[in-house]
């Protein structure tokens, strides 16, 4: 009988909790602040929308803008669980979240998360009747990333090929604010 010689994996676990949690998500949104935004249709089924976030708070919640006609914001307001689709680079920098949100009228928060370029969309600007702010406020997810960057990662895959050993850079843990 043969035996196999197992190699041990690399750690590549690292489980985040509270303000651990809120750096990386807020270092992956700054990686990739346009996400895919799902939520639950009247029928059951998901519905998904490209959806850019505008600000990462302090405490980890996430903000959007939102017409108030929208699809959407109907879906939140009748079910307000949401789940969030990210992913920064071809390797790294991916995250799913899984949250509540809420749709407000807050004028101060639409002032605050305002730029020109959004009256493409709103096209009486800040003042616009149809603005709404989204507060998507994470009860955990998942991300997966490079311990060391992009270019580490990459040297050390052609590394690994180049000698045949497996010199993974992964990262992986549940995020939990």
């Amino acid at each position: 009988m043969n035996s196999i010689h197992q190699q041990q994996p690399e750690d590549t676990r690292d489980d985040l909790h509270g303000l651990d949690a809120v750096a990386k998500i807020q270092e992956i949104v700054g990686k990739s602040p346009n996400c895919f935004f799902s939520t639950m249709a009247a029928n059951g089924t998901t519905d998904t929308r490209p959806m850019n976030v505008r600000q990462v708070d302090a405490e980890g919640n996430l903000w959007f803008l939102s017409s108030c006609d929208s699809l959407k914001n109907e879906e939140i307001r009748r079910l307000p669980v949401v789940e969030l689709y990210f992913q920064g680079s071809t390797h790294s920098d991916f995250m799913h979240l899984k949250g509540e949100a809420t749709v407000s009228r807050d004028q101060a928060k639409i002032e605050e998360l305002w730029e020109p370029v959004i009256r493409t969309w709103f096209t009486e600007g800040k003042d616009d009747p149809r603005i709404t702010v989204i507060k998507v406020e994470p009860v955990d997810g998942y991300y997966w990333d490079t311990k060391h960057g992009n270019a580490i990662a990459g040297i050390k895959m052609l590394i690994g090929a180049a000698i045949q050993k497996t010199l993974d850079d992964s990262v992986e843990g549940t995020l939990r604010v």
